[in-house]
């Protein structure tokens, strides 16, 4: 009777034994971590871990001392920098602790700013990016400028932002950092739940406990090392 082989479908971003040293400092020890489309992961860790600097290795931002990088079976930590840049554009999308926005546009002309950058016209990248402003409580706010617009408010734009281009992954940086608990509670809500409706995998690096049990795992990292809780329902 002929073997069965069960086939497991590759991860859709992997980090496997990453090392990464800054001088003397060393930020990653064989960190490794794993992510599948439509899963939220977050990455904790006390200030000085090595979290963000994993971040940046997978993201293609920092290219590791050791170690691969896989997206979609492509080796990123092997694409030379041009090609990285255009990978942080079209499949990356990417949430920081301040959204950046650029004072002199309107939240939406802000939103679209991706779909600009690849060459499509400003009404209709605008048009694009009106379509995510009801799912993320943003209605009736698309021709406010940045500083008419709350901590909260201005962070769910950063948000449309990084989905516009529709990515394959997105990439959180503390994104709650800067945000009371209560707003940090709702930005962090619909941010799990739009990346999720869109098939898309996040990555999201935070020190918060709060925010990190929104996500479907926690990865810790502890003296540049990863340690993965068990997986539970969230």
């Amino acid at each position: 009777m002929p073997s069965q082989t069960t086939h497991t479908q590759a991860p859709l971003l992997s980090g496997t034994d990453l090392t990464k040293g800054y001088g003397r400092t060393t930020a990653l020890r064989h960190a490794s971590l794993a992510v599948d489309r439509g899963e939220s992961v977050a990455v904790m860790g006390p200030s000085g871990s090595g979290k963000s600097t994993l971040l940046y290795c997978l993201s293609g931002v920092v290219i590791p001392d050791g170690g691969e990088v896989l997206f979609d079976g492509v080796r990123v930590d092997e694409l030379p920098e041009a090609r990285r840049t255009d990978l942080r554009r079209s499949d990356f999308g990417f949430v920081f602790q301040f959204p950046g926005l650029l004072p002199e546009l309107p939240a939406a002309e802000n939103a679209a700013l991706p779909l600009m950058l690849e060459g499509v016209g400003r009404r209709d990248a605008v048009a694009r990016a009106r379509e995510l402003f009801p799912t993320l409580g943003l209605e009736g706010l698309e021709r406010r400028r940045p500083g008419e617009l709350s901590g909260g408010e201005a962070q769910r734009v950063g948000i449309a932002r990084a989905l516009v281009l529709e990515p394959a992954v997105v990439f959180a940086d503390e994104p709650t950092g800067s945000l009371d608990t209560r707003t940090g509670d709702e930005v962090m809500s619909l941010l799990v739940s739009t990346v999720r409706d869109r098939r898309a995998a996040l990555v999201l690096v935070t020190h918060d406990e709060r925010v990190a049990e929104r996500c479907d795992r926690i990865v810790h990292v502890v003296d540049g090392r990863t340690v993965t809780e068990p997986r539970t329902a969230r």
